[in-house]
């Protein structure tokens, strides 16, 4: 009864539920890449380059926690554990292996 109460009072709109998703995931993609560009370039080589991104995927989310969701993950996102520390680290993990291994390859060549 409560939470039918409060989903009355502030409803949740799944088009923004939707967008703030795809706004995150958007983010998470263009830093993956940007970290595997100062990867590569930094020339980290095996678990050092994979705890680079790991760090810097954390930092990431960390600044959309502080900044976009103003510390109140569960106002933007239907699932706030896996839609903001979780989502799409595995999706972005592809485009972070691919600028890493070209620009150290372009680097170190």
């Amino acid at each position: 009864m409560n939470e039918e109460r409060e989903l009355a009072i502030n409803p949740i709109v799944q088009t923004s539920v939707q967008h703030n998703t795809q706004v995150v995931s958007n983010i998470r993609n263009l830093t993956a890449s940007l970290f595997g560009v100062a990867a590569g370039t930094l020339g980290l080589e095996s678990y050092p380059g994979f705890i680079f991104y790991l760090v810097g995927t954390l930092i990431v989310s960390s600044l959309v926690f502080a900044l976009r969701a103003d510390g109140k993950p569960a106002e933007y996102f239907h699932r706030p554990l896996g839609d903001l520390w979780g989502g799409d680290v595995f999706s972005g993990l592809s485009s972070f292996v691919l600028t890493w291994t070209l620009f150290y390859g372009l680097v170190r060549a």
